[in-house]
């Protein structure tokens, strides 16, 4: 008989969590009250470098009243799936905007980012395919392929020698099935950029799908905040490499809100209609969350200086910790995502709550999150940080120990 036998689900459980505690990994939920580009937490003021909020439209003020417009004239919620009774005009309209946003024929609006993702890989790849993943991909990505039932590879990150070899195995071996190319275009705790014209030309090479999740890079990056494949020019190419290509965004980074948004060619978007559980079995995003995602769109229209100035704090930030000592990713654009690698989780505890004291936010990120010995705090930019509390902010991250 194990040693578990007879021992109740939560004394297991809470032994389990007790590990977690002795290793420094355990989280716990903290209740906040936002204040525009302020935080408070605990009865304390502190500057927010944690959230995703890249442009600071989760307070502006179009937002809150294209949000409670929308609630005064459709309510608060969808009342059904999308094939039911919840697909709004409203719905459709966004659609349309975010796909001629995005470059694409087409585009299909569900909950959330990782929702998204896996309504993509589940409704597209089917036993016998290949799905190959950049090593450091976002676990919405690397869950979504484990559930397809397809052969699941991983690469170096942004790396294609061995990327190319799975390919042309899997072409030789199994001519007839499906080969995809997975990756983020702004990788979450590195905040590098993949080369996505090269992944575009591989895709090419093997007759491959080539699908981009530009969670980081949709507003941020871009003439018109399209994200990372229109800065890198291959906004159309990316739906026309090999057998076709797919996008998927969210609402709930840069454009303030909540919601996935995947785009892609008319034929991509009616197989999820009607293939992706995520989509069918699910209610549809609230009015109130379309006509966010509606009126952010407008705004990334209307006020470009939020980009032009986060680009310019993404430069400058990132030159003054380098010179600082900090180590940073070499990419091309530089992106709002600092990482201050210093190895364990006591550390970075550490230097998260050295910060805190300093009256900025930065959140600790510890394995499995990140690999063993690269436990981080992982700072964000917005838009709306001003001069001098960027200069607050160098200070109190101060050298590497």
């Amino acid at each position: 008989m194990s040693a578990q036998a007879g021992r109740s689900l939560d004394a297991q459980l809470a032994e389990e969590l007790d590990v977690l505690s002795s290793q420094q990994l355990r989280r716990t939920l903290q209740p906040v009250a936002p204040i525009g580009k302020h935080i408070e937490i605990d009865g304390r003021r502190l500057l927010n470098l944690a959230s995703n909020d890249y442009l600071g439209l989760a307070q502006h003020p179009a937002m809150i009243a294209a949000a409670t417009g929308a609630a005064e004239r459709y309510g608060v919620g969808a009342g059904a799936s999308r094939l039911v009774t919840g697909t709004l005009a409203l719905h459709a309209e966004v659609e349309q905007r975010f796909a001629a946003f995005k470059h694409a024929e087409a585009a299909l609006l569900l909950p959330t980012g990782y929702t998204a993702n896996l309504a993509v890989l589940s409704a597209l790849a089917r036993p016998g395919d290949l799905v190959c993943q950049d090593k450091l991909n976002h676990a919405s990505l690397i869950d979504a392929a484990r559930a397809t039932g397809a052969g699941t590879r991983t690469y170096p990150h942004n790396e294609t020698p061995k990327l190319e070899r799975l390919l042309a195995a899997h072409a030789e071996g199994s001519p007839e099935g499906r080969r995809f190319i997975v990756t983020d275009s702004v990788f979450s705790m590195d905040g590098d950029c993949a080369d996505l014209p090269a992944l575009c030309a591989v895709a090419d090479r093997y007759d491959a799908v080539l699908i981009v999740d530009e969670a980081h890079g949709t507003g941020v990056l871009g003439a018109t905040g399209a994200g990372l494949a229109e800065y890198q020019g291959v906004a159309e190419r990316v739906y026309r490499s090999g057998a076709g290509g797919v996008v998927v965004s969210t609402a709930s980074k840069a454009l303030g809100g909540l919601g996935g948004v995947v785009t892609g060619s008319r034929a991509v978007i009616e197989t999820l209609i009607n293939r992706a559980r995520p989509l069918i079995y699910t209610t549809a995003v609230p009015p109130m969350q379309a006509a966010v995602i509606g009126q952010a769109l407008t705004v990334l229209r209307d006020e470009p200086e939020r980009r032009e100035r986060l680009s310019a704090l993404c430069h400058t930030a990132r030159e003054r910790l380098v010179s600082a000592g900090w180590p940073m990713p070499a990419t091309q654009p530089p992106t709002p995502i600092l990482p201050l690698v210093v190895g364990t989780a006591a550390r970075a505890l550490g230097l998260a709550e050295h910060l805190r004291s300093q009256g900025v936010l930065g959140v600790a990120i510890r394995p499995p999150t990140v690999a063993p010995g690269t436990a981080r705090v992982r700072l964000t930019l917005r838009a709306d940080l001003d001069d001098r509390e960027l200069d607050a902010v160098v200070q109190a991250v101060g050298q590497p120990m």
